[in-house]
């Protein structure tokens, strides 16, 4: 049985967001190996302490290292070349300073990807719309309209599909793949134009666009424990901030 420190997987979503953001925007600075290790660790940690199961946790993680990891041999491959050079053939240079930038690069994109993977998966997007609208006081409008995008996402592929038979069915695409396939994403792009039209115009009689004075079905506010998530993330890229520093290892980037 696992003791939860702090559940940020039931914070409100907000906090979610907000946390994630200030992880990304402290590594985002800085290109080193330091700061990104530190900051993973210390995601993992909070990961695990907060009630995931190790299970899920692997397998949620498991596309963010493969990402990861193709985006380190490519800068492994074609970073800028310094140092001592190990292996050269046309375009392909691995040197001392390949290596430690793929180094960087993997455990950042890990760092980065996967606080955004781990808390976001399962996330309500009604609350998150919520969230964002009455904590953020972001245009309510602005954030109907894309959960309302969000929520018909499904509806694309069932589209796709039904469009296939009946093109099937009339015996237009039995040849050219290309030629089918082209034709059928101009008819899925005037589906998605239509409904979305009507979708608009339904949502405006319905009150959806209702400037200043609409209500909310559900109140979102931020508890201690949504402060204490916020306030995890900032401690982490702090932390690794200065774990940089003081290792002599931070580079602001763009730097020379």
């Amino acid at each position: 049985m696992t003791v939860a420190l702090v559940d940020v997987t039931r914070a409100n979503p907000v906090a979610r967001l907000l946390s994630a953001l200030l992880i990304a925007v402290a590594l985002v600075f800085s290109i080193d190996w330091v700061s990104a290790l530190t900051a993973l660790v210390l995601e993992t940690i909070v990961l695990l302490t907060s009630g995931i199961a190790l299970r899920k946790f692997v397998q949620r993680s498991l596309p963010v290292v493969i990402a990861a990891f193709f985006t380190a041999v490519t800068i492994l491959l074609y970073g800028q070349a310094s140092g001592t050079v190990h292996a050269q053939f046309l375009l392909i240079v691995v040197s001392d300073g390949s290596i430690a930038l793929a180094a960087a690069t993997f455990l950042r994109v890990l760092a980065i990807g996967l606080p955004s993977i781990l808390l976001f998966l399962d996330i309500d997007p009604t609350d998150l719309a919520d969230g964002l609208a009455q904590i953020l006081r972001l245009p309510a409008r602005f954030v109907l309209g894309a959960l309302a995008g969000f929520r018909l996402i499904g509806l694309l592929q069932h589209d796709w599909q039904y469009l296939g038979y009946a093109r099937r069915a009339r015996g237009v695409a039995d040849h050219g793949r290309v030629r089918r396939w082209a034709g059928q994403a101009f008819a899925l792009l005037v589906f998605a134009v239509r409904r979305g039209s009507k979708l608009a115009t339904a949502m405006e009689a319905r009150g959806f666009g209702a400037y200043p004075d609409r209500t909310w079905a559900r109140v979102s506010t931020l508890s201690r424990a949504d402060i204490v998530v916020i306030a995890l993330g900032a401690l982490i890229g702090i932390l690794s901030i200065a774990a940089a520093v003081t290792a002599g290892t931070w580079s602001f980037i763009g730097a020379r």
